[in-house]
């Protein structure tokens, strides 16, 4: 992401999430390409902050659908989670967590306390599942 530019004012960067998600309405997609199209600043503080929830961060960064229990657990957690991190799911005994790290988007795996491995960029969704997979 571009950093160039100073960071947008918080009244500016709610008028910008307003408009993206009003023009955008329920179409991920749509909210994406206008996404795509922001200033690397103001795009990074919209990706952790409580103006969008995890899951439009989610999408924006792995454009996959998972399955509609994840889905409900991100579309309930603001963005601003992801600088911790949202448990995703639970396979026997590993838990898969999302969080965003200086804008790098990463699925850990962990124990539920240790993180084990951590995967980042567009394939760590299918790359942190074929790890625990393998492990199974």
């Amino acid at each position: 992401m571009d950093s160039e530019g100073p960071a947008p004012s918080f009244p500016e960067l709610v008028r910008i999430a307003d408009c993206l998600l009003e023009e955008s309405g329920e179409d991920e997609d749509a909210l994406v390409r206008r996404l795509q199209v922001l200033p690397g600043p103001v795009l990074s503080e919209l990706l952790v902050s409580d103006l969008l929830n995890a899951w439009q961060v989610f999408y924006y960064f792995f454009r996959s659908v998972p399955d509609e229990l994840v889905r409900e657990r991100l579309d309930l957690e603001p963005a601003s989670s992801l600088t911790d991190g949202v448990k995703i799911d639970e396979i026997e005994l590993l838990e898969r967590v999302f969080r965003v790290k200086d804008g790098i988007p990463e699925i850990l795996v962990t124990d539920g306390r240790t993180i084990i491995r951590t995967f980042s960029g567009a394939s760590a969704v299918a790359d942190s599942l074929s790890y625990i997979e393998s492990t199974l």
